[in-house]
């Protein structure tokens, strides 16, 4: 699989006129962009430091001058990938079930659009023991979100939450790692349907 690099500033001192924070910001971003794309490319054992500072531009000392090491920039990626698909989400605070087909909507779409962070966050994640327990702890708060939105508040129910959430993730993550962008977009009607006919 080969990918273009995700275009960002390179991020160079005085380059319209940036502050060293500024500076720091964009080196940042086309690390956690490299190994994300790095990441969906070879997948993350055979990733190295190497690969990610050759695809981000930046040297190894600006690597580990914000990172301890690659597990530590590919979780860091991973918490990228939760904003860039659920940071975009106008989620409700209180019971309106009408929301959630809208909602169901924008993750897809945002799955489909962010491909390589979707996929640090779906697949390649469980490649470190710490991301095993981040990804339960996403899914969870997913399944808890999807309660509050259908106002359960039975065990019955919100079993059938985190049966929703694990059925969307399966069958997402299927066709993510088949390069299926359409199908996974294509998921939203019959998964409405499931969450309706299990929640009402």
């Amino acid at each position: 699989m080969s990918r273009t690099q995700t275009k960002l500033p390179s991020g160079r001192r005085g380059e319209g006129g940036l502050t060293k924070d500024e500076v720091a910001a964009i080196q940042r971003s086309r690390i956690l962009f490299a190994m994300a794309e790095s990441v969906a490319d070879q997948g993350y054992p055979s990733v190295s430091v190497a690969d990610v500072v050759g695809r981000a531009g930046v040297s190894r000392a600006t690597f580990y001058e914000m990172f301890d090491d690659k597990q530590d920039c590919f979780l860091a990626a991973f918490d990228t990938a939760i904003g860039l698909v659920f940071g975009g989400l106008a989620l409700p605070t209180g019971r309106d079930p009408a929301s959630f087909d809208v909602l169901l909507a924008s993750y897809l779409e945002s799955i489909a659009t962010h491909e390589a962070f979707s996929r640090v966050f779906l697949i390649d994640i469980y490649a470190v023991p710490e991301g095993t327990r981040r990804r339960s702890e996403s899914q969870a708060n997913f399944a808890e979100f999807i309660a509050t939105l259908f106002g359960v508040t039975d065990e019955q129910r919100r079993f059938a939450c985190e049966a929703i959430v694990a059925a969307t993730a399966t069958l997402v993550t299927a066709r993510l790692a088949a390069g299926d962008l359409d199908g996974i977009r294509a998921l939203h009607a019959p998964l409405v349907r499931l969450a309706h006919d299990l929640l009402g």
